[in-house]
């Protein structure tokens, strides 16, 4: 596997993992009351709880798109 394929490859991760970030944002900025409705339906918990937990989620999302998609692309693109 060359270096361009590679970084074909972590470039459509990156574009495909941010657009779900982008979207889980803006779900959390515009809908949050669907959301927790939604979820509530499936997991009985209070809203303190739900807010804490998804914005965990969100957080560590984040962390994990910028380590294992974004710097390995930017990466093969300094070195390619």
């Amino acid at each position: 596997m060359d270096i361009q394929t590679l970084t074909t490859f972590f470039m459509w991760c990156t574009i495909i993992n941010g657009s779900l970030l982008g979207f889980w944002i803006a779900m959390c900025i515009l809908a949050p009351d669907l959301i927790y409705r939604t979820q509530s339906k499936w997991f009985p918990i209070p809203r303190e709880s739900f807010n804490v937990i998804i914005y965990s989620f969100l957080g560590l999302f984040k962390i994990i798109f910028l380590v294992f998609n974004v710097v390995p692309y930017v990466a093969l693109l300094i070195a390619g």
